[in-house]
């Protein structure tokens, strides 16, 4: 799949992410009015939450398609780590404050003067229809396109569908049972998960931006292609770096010193298209040496 079909999935999971919070902030701000539930204002805080860093990651996403210039000639596509670290930053103070609001309510013995639970039940059930249709377009687009902006948003949509279950159990406990200190421990086991996976999405975004190596099992594939590829009589120096959804990729192979330039031209641009084929991600950089050649003694000391 080319970079810009990519693109074009990345932004259709972004359009539908905001679209998504922006009803869901509607639908829970009249439900928050109607029931005075916390939990369901812990849902609504989330929605609220994705809602801007959805915005933001669309924004990324779009600025990270734009294509190499003077300045940043591998590329744009570090912006989506940069959006993915704000969006971790940003549920993990939201996952803080729901706690506090919830303990306190705890601590203090209060119960929550619930009320109107039916409707508050509907629109969390609306809630979970939406969020589930969301989280399976973003699963097909992750999984073509490998954007961390979209896993990153996957993830945390994905936490918000125990919330809304539990929000659902909080309004039929307290409507059926009277229990309404209910609402405050699911209140709190919302903001659990929404802080796990903050950190979680930080931990990801923070090593591409310290140039992390691609995974183990992606090293493996492009050594085992190039180790198998005719004409190719052994490599050395694979590194690997991520940026966003890209996997910048450079290689030195050796081949055989008597071809012509033509020919070996011809062998390291058909490993680099073999090793795109298998990692579209991938941005691949191959140099050529020939087979026994020694470093030179004035070339810098490679770390």
């Amino acid at each position: 799949m080319t970079n810009r079909a990519n693109t074009r999935l990345n932004i259709s999971a972004g359009l539908f992410s905001v679209t998504v919070a922006a009803v869901l902030v509607v639908a829970k701000l009249w439900a928050l009015s109607a029931t005075q539930a916390l939990s369901v204002g812990a849902s609504l805080a989330d929605s609220a939450l994705d809602l801007m860093v959805s915005l933001g990651g669309l924004a990324a996403m779009a600025y990270a398609a734009r294509p190499p210039d003077e300045d940043h000639a591998f590329g744009h596509s570090s912006a989506e780590d940069l959006a993915a670290l704000g969006q971790a930053l940003f549920i993990l103070v939201s996952a803080c404050v729901i706690a506090s609001a919830a303990a306190a309510r705890l601590i203090s013995g209060a119960a929550s003067p619930l009320q109107n639970e039916g409707p508050g039940i509907a629109v969390m059930v609306l809630s979970i229809a939406l969020t589930a249709a969301l989280l399976m377009w973003q699963r097909s687009v992750a999984r073509r396109t490998a954007s961390r902006v979209v896993r990153a948003d996957m993830l945390h949509y994905a936490g918000d569908l125990l919330p809304n279950i539990g929000a659902i159990i909080a309004l039929w406990a307290s409507a059926s049972l009277g229990l309404g200190q209910i609402d405050s421990i699911v209140a709190l086991g919302a903001a659990a998960m929404l802080a796990v996976g903050a950190l979680g999405i930080g931990r990801g975004a923070w090593n591409a931006l310290m140039d992390r190596a691609a995974p183990d099992s992606m090293v493996g594939g492009i050594a085992g292609i190039a180790a198998r590829y005719p004409g190719v009589h052994g490599y050395h120096d694979l590194k690997t770096r991520t940026a966003g959804s890209r996997v910048f990729v450079n290689i030195h192979i050796e081949l055989d010193g008597s071809q012509s330039l033509d020919e070996a031209h011809a062998i390291g641009a058909g490993l680099r298209r073999a090793i795109i084929a298998a990692y579209p991600e991938a941005d691949v950089l191959v140099h050529k040496d020939p087979v026994g050649v020694r470093p030179h003694p004035e070339d810098p000391s490679k770390t």
